[in-house]
């Protein structure tokens, strides 16, 4: 141990009537204390409420997406196919478009989507009926589809009812305004409920064929495509960039909810740097502590500089003092946050009211790169804090502090 750490230690932990400067350096403490605590807790939320909405929308979503403008022609259908064998990936077609779904006097635009069977390797529809069965066959005189929870309550439907779907696009590639719309009877075969308030409400899925019909196309409006891990989605877009036409729009399921996952990144931000103002104002206590016990301690830094201490010696004392103190913050912050994020997890401390939101209580979730971060930027502010009257500590004259003495 250096005589400079030594040193440190002692005017930190002196055993001496409790003086003014002690109270600040103990309000520095806390300061740091609350801060970091507070950090970690709201990143911790943070990360809780991105893991449910990133388990919501996978779990419905594919992990890559291949458009088209203007949608993708039979033989092109087949060459992305082969392509997509050869990565060794799941696949499914889908048709999709707005339409109004009618049912005795309620109206409904939605987003009506054609698939097929394979929709249940790329999608967690099936395992979301709550109601009815999995089943978009168009084998019966009236074919079958699914719609979500919230879209069946407004219209007031049940598992077995007919409604109708009517669609303008008849009319916008008829050559003449005679065209009527198109208009289709289904059977409600299944409902879902993906916990998406948005497919919830606006998607329901039709037997493939006739989507075509609703659509008046003989082209594939996309394919969604799955790999064996999510973590793949980035590298799997990039070899599909590489292997197919610029024609093509490629996108993860990060692309697809972009502007969610943009706002909630600037949230994060906004609460990361306004919690950060907790430490900078312990920061500003800590100066003024520090330069207290400066002037406290001008006949000891005096005497130190008589016998031989140099100048750096003395810089490194108050260094040392100052990230002590942010060390004691930091450590008892990370414990106190701690504590609290386990107690949540474990007992789920902030509940929620469960008729209202999907999650029984404010979600949380542990990430190291979390403390890693929040513990360097404390410690930055902690040195850069205690250098300031440290080096004044240093322009003391010795000759002038012990001349009384």
């Amino acid at each position: 141990m250096s005589f400079e750490f030594f040193i440190a230690k002692r005017y930190l932990a002196s055993k001496r009537r409790i003086q003014f400067v002690n109270i600040i350096n103990m309000i520095s403490i806390i300061g740091i204390t609350v801060g970091v605590a507070a950090l970690l807790i709201i990143l911790s939320v943070f990360n809780g409420f991105t893991g449910i909405v990133t388990s919501i929308l996978i779990n419905f979503d594919p992990h890559v997406r291949i458009t088209q403008k203007g949608g993708i022609e039979n033989s092109e259908y087949k060459k992305i196919i082969e392509i997509l064998e050869k990565e060794q990936v799941k696949y499914a077609p889908f048709i999709s478009g707005k339409a109004m779904i009618i049912s005795g006097r309620s109206n409904k635009v939605i987003f009506t989507r054609g698939v097929d069977e394979k929709i249940t390797n790329v999608s967690g529809l099936k395992e979301k009926i709550v109601l009815g069965n999995f089943d978009i066959s168009d084998d019966d005189r009236v074919p079958k589809m699914i719609i979500g929870i919230t879209l069946a309550d407004r219209l007031g439907v049940i598992v077995g009812d007919e409604i109708d779907i009517l669609s303008p696009y008849s009319i916008a590639t008829a050559t003449s305004q005679l065209k009527i719309p198109t208009v289709l009877r289904f059977k409600i075969s299944g409902i879902y409920e993906s916990n998406n308030k948005e497919y919830d409400a606006y998607y329901a899925y039709v037997p493939l064929r006739y989507a075509e019909i609703l659509f008046v196309t003989n082209k594939i409006t996309g394919i969604d495509i799955r790999g064996k891990e999510i973590s793949i989605s980035e590298k799997l877009k990039s070899s599909l960039k590489s292997k197919l036409d610029n024609r093509f729009e490629i996108s993860t399921w990060y692309d697809l909810h972009s502007d969610l996952y943009s706002m909630m990144k600037i949230e994060r931000w906004v609460a990361y740097i306004l919690l950060c103002l907790i430490i900078i104002v312990a920061s500003f206590n800590l100066i003024g502590s520090l330069y207290m016990t400066v002037l406290e301690k001008r006949r000891d830094i005096g005497v130190l500089q008589s016998i031989g201490a140099r100048k750096e010696s003395i810089v490194r004392i108050f260094m040392f003092e100052g990230i002590l103190i942010g060390f004691i913050g930091n450590f008892l912050g990370i414990s106190l946050g701690l504590i609290l994020i386990l107690l949540q997890k474990e007992y789920h401390i902030f509940s929620l009211d469960p008729t209202v939101y999907i999650i029984p209580a404010i979600p949380v979730e542990i990430q190291f790169v979390d403390f890693l971060v929040v513990t360097s930027a404390t410690m930055l502010l902690t040195i850069v804090a205690s250098f300031i009257p440290a080096k004044q500590a240093a322009k003391i004259i010795p000759i002038e502090t012990i001349r009384w003495e």
